[in-house]
């Protein structure tokens, strides 16, 4: 009997015992993950650190400037320098105001004073930008409509020509300046003065629809003796450029002339203050405003008014208000309250609803303006608010208080304007 080949034995199979210590030999132990923790904590709070530093806000600035220089300034006029100039004789009036082509503006100011504000001004666009994505989050600004409001700053020099006695002015730009057409924009301009002469002045061009215009001009008074010349009181207003009515003012500058080295070019910086032609003293309004998303409507609640200005003879006015929903520069709805006859603080407790859509929103302003009524002539404006998400800043943080309250009445004073 054959026997076939024999069938190979297994082993038996092997048991493998590993101690504790080797066990944790191959992988981390506590005490390294917990090291590790600590550096990448740290190394997290170390970029976030370095990305609020003057360092890298200095680098965002040199990197932003240039862009930012071109927003909201679609003239294409605005990198030249334009001269215009005014001959003043021996008796110091004007003989002639000519247009002179000029060269190219030097901005080495402009680079001086530019980059600690660039990264502010992107934040505040980008806010702007983002006020209607995100409504919740409200800024402490601590105070309300009737508070000073932020009228803008202008950039403008000043020197003198002592050879051919030529005090020259240049009026570079200016910045954040309050929205006064329904559009939530301007058309600004600037008006130039020697005070206490008032009969002769130099304007700039008008920057369409421009909060941040750049003129680039200057403005040469020839033939002044340098003695009268700081004598003088160089004044500057900005006003709203409007075809079918009044020129707004939005804010004036003066700077006695005999305070400032003429010797050479000066550069300043100047915050607008409230023009004094009494523009600012047309009363408030206390108004209030409640979003209902779900029903696509805005109600507006006109409250009362206070200190409201006399249009009358008799130091009183016959006040009411208009109501006007705008849309794209459009008139699309009017509402208005009852005539309150001969008072200057009238109670109204009047509510209009204006339906909207959500994503109107962005391009609606409400318009609401004070009038007196007038019998037997046209009625007057006493003053007007402009309600929208890019107009002043009192007007914005109403308008963004409502978006953030839905279905509550947010009720706010707020200035008249002219």
């Amino acid at each position: 009997m054959s026997r076939g080949p024999a069938e190979p034995v297994q082993p038996p199979p092997a048991t493998m015992y590993l101690h504790p210590e080797a066990a944790s030999a191959g992988g981390p132990s506590r005490d390294v993950l917990l090291v590790s923790a600590i550096i990448t904590v740290s190394l997290s709070v170390t970029i976030v650190l370095c990305g609020i530093c003057q360092w890298c806000q200095r680098k965002l600035g040199k990197r932003y400037k240039t862009s930012l220089e071109t927003v909201g300034t679609p003239d294409s006029s605005r990198g030249r320098s334009e001269k215009k100039t005014i001959k003043l004789p021996a008796g110091g009036k004007a003989a002639n105001t000519a247009p002179v082509t000029g060269q190219p503006p030097h901005d080495e100011s402009d680079r001086k004073t530019e980059p600690h504000s660039s990264v502010s001004d992107l934040v505040n666009s980008l806010t702007s930008e983002m006020l209607m994505l995100s409504p919740g989050s409200e800024d402490d600004e601590g105070h309300d409509g009737i508070s000073r409001e932020n009228l803008g700053r202008i950039q403008f020099s000043v020197g003198y020509n002592f050879q051919e006695s030529t005090l020259t002015v240049k009026i570079m730009k200016a910045q954040e300046l309050p929205a006064k057409d329904f559009s939530g924009t301007s058309d600004p301009f600037v008006k130039i003065y020697l005070l206490p002469d008032k009969k002769h002045k130099l304007e700039t061009k008008v920057k369409r629809k421009n909060l941040n215009p750049h003129w680039n001009e200057t403005f040469l008074f020839e033939g002044f003796p340098y003695e009268k010349v700081v004598q003088r009181v160089l004044y500057l207003q900005v006003l709203d450029y409007d075809r079918f009515s009044r020129n707004d003012p939005i804010g004036e500058v003066s700077i006695p002339l005999n305070k400032v080295d003429l010797t050479q070019m000066q550069t300043f910086w100047k915050d607008l203050k409230p023009c004094s032609d009494g523009s600012g003293s047309r009363g408030e309004l206390l108004l209030s405003l409640c979003y209902n998303p779900s029903a696509n409507s805005i109600v507006v609640n006109i409250i009362k008014a206070r200190n409201l200005k006399a249009m009358d003879i008799g130091g009183t006015s016959d006040p009411y208000v208009k109501v006007w929903l705008m849309y794209k520069d459009k008139r699309v709805e009017k509402k208005k309250t009852v005539v309150m006859k001969r008072c200057l603080n009238p109670v109204f407790n009047e509510s209009f609803a204006f339906d909207i859509p959500t994503e109107r929103l962005r391009e609606t302003t409400i318009v609401i303006t004070v009038m007196d009524k007038d019998r037997l002539s046209r009625n007057d404006v006493i003053g007007k608010i402009y309600l929208s998400w890019k107009s002043g800043p009192g007007e914005v943080k109403h308008w963004k208080d409502m978006i953030a309250r839905p279905r509550q009445a947010v009720a706010q004073w707020h200035q008249l304007k002219a």
